[in-house]
């Protein structure tokens, strides 16, 4: 585990003076990273990026905004009613007495009524339906009974005036900021957006992510295997999870171990891309070109993060472009990529609102056997008791080969470095694999 340093013409953006200090620093161990020390790493050599575009609003779900957005008018723009009733004033109610108003008029959603509520009258009111002036309050229709000329409103059916009343601005008043740049727009979003009558807006352009896998040993599905040979599941594993975050996934197919192909790969990647992510090639191994290549066409710390599994972990540039040298394995490559890959792409991509995996406590239903020294992520499928608890239990052999158990698993269970064999009935801290983005 060195620290390559590398300038010349490959390079137009050296890594900041930071990442060669690292080789100094007390705690810097690129043999045995702790897990939190390797996140914060990364996270000092991001910086988003600023090109944006202009899309309508039915093209930006998932996208990021890339300016804040100020509400042009209030909303709601009128006083209106929180549901079908009757216009009234308040003052014109009896106390703990029925009253009788006459009735000149209907307001309608849409449709407002044209004059205003004098003493003793009242408009008959549909919810959205604009309170008319002089109206303070809105009686629930059930509290009241309609006369051929009015209506008899019962005794205490308000007891304040401004009741079922929504008042204009009182979700959104002009001027209000509603959403800051940096953040990612769901379908809530954007429908407070075509509320706002905001039908285009600015988001930034989307990460684009460049990925091939390293190994002889991998064959392209759809092609038999001969002895050794072994399906290249990674590329498409790694394809879902950077789809699914909305980013630009570039598929570059397997490179051979073949030192004249990996560099024309990462030389094509590193031009074409923000990102370059491998899996393959960054554990100790006599074919690891990989090492080699980026020494010379890059800045890399080479980690062995302190972790299982997913311990061998590359991060660095390539060229100009982010390099993330995820595992092999395949468990490996899903664990690492939401352990370091996600929140650092999201950063990359100008997000501002990341959030980390949710997090919870639940009881261990079986007990796990740990060595102290490595913070482990173990698959694990997460309950609910009929009691509302949570009960967490592995998926059984947690080899890091194993891709069926990511597929079972909904959880991982995250023990600490320092953590031993956990016995059953104890409270585990689980991180959940739902709600990725």
């Amino acid at each position: 585990g060195t620290l390559a340093m590398t300038t010349g013409p490959n390079l137009p953006t050296p890594l900041p003076t930071k990442l060669r200090e690292l080789s100094c620093a007390d705690d810097y161990d690129p043999n045995s990273m702790p897990v939190e020390r390797a996140r914060t790493i990364i996270r000092q050599f991001l910086t988003p990026i600023t090109a944006t575009e202009r899309v309508h609003i039915r093209a930006a779900l998932g996208r990021t905004l890339a300016t804040d957005i100020v509400s042009p008018i209030d909303v709601p723009g009128h006083d209106n009613s929180a549901m079908d009733g009757w216009a009234v004033r308040f003052a014109d109610l009896a106390r703990g007495a029925e009253t009788t108003l006459t009735r000149i008029g209907e307001s309608f959603a849409g449709k407002p009524f044209a004059g205003s509520i004098g003493a003793g009258e009242t408009v008959r009111i549909y919810t959205g339906g604009v309170v008319p002036p002089g109206a303070d309050s809105v009686v629930m229709q059930e509290r009241a009974t309609a006369t051929a000329t009015g209506v008899r409103i019962e005794a205490g059916a308000l007891s304040k005036a401004g009741q079922n009343r929504r008042f204009a601005g009182e979700d959104l008043k002009a001027g209000e900021t509603v959403f800051r740049a940096g953040q990612a727009l769901y379908p809530a979003e954007i429908g407070m957006l075509a509320s706002l009558g905001i039908n285009e807006i600015s988001v930034y352009r989307r990460l684009r992510v460049a990925f091939f896998s390293t190994g002889d040993e991998l064959v392209a599905i759809g092609t038999p295997l001969a002895a050794g040979q072994i399906y290249d599941s990674n590329r498409y594993t790694i394809h879902g999870m950077l789809t699914r975050l909305g980013f630009d996934a570039v598929d570059m197919g397997v490179v051979r171990d073949v030192p004249e192909d990996l560099e024309q790969a990462f030389k094509a990647a590193a031009a074409s891309a923000d990102v370059v992510i491998t899996s393959g090639g960054v554990s100790v191994g006599e074919a690891d070109f990989v090492k080699v290549l980026l020494d010379k066409l890059g800045e890399v710390v080479f980690w062995k993060i302190a972790m299982k599994p997913g311990r061998p972990l590359a991060y660095g540039r390539v060229g100009g472009a982010h390099f993330f040298g995820l595992p092999g394995n395949p468990v490996s490559v899903m664990v690492t990529f939401y352990q370091f890959v996600r929140e650092a792409l999201l950063h990359l991509a100008g997000r501002r609102d990341i959030e980390p995996l949710p997090m919870l406590r639940a009881t261990l239903s079986a007990p796990i056997r740990k060595v102290p020294g490595r913070t482990e992520f173990q698959r694990a499928i997460l309950t609910r008791d009929a009691d509302g608890g949570a009960s967490v239990r592995t998926t059984g052999d947690q080899g890091s080969g194993i891709l069926s158990s990511m597929s079972r698993a909904n959880c991982f269970v995250v023990l600490g470095a320092d953590v031993g064999n956990v016995d059953a009935g104890a409270s585990v801290e689980v991180q959940l694999l739902d709600g990725l983005n």
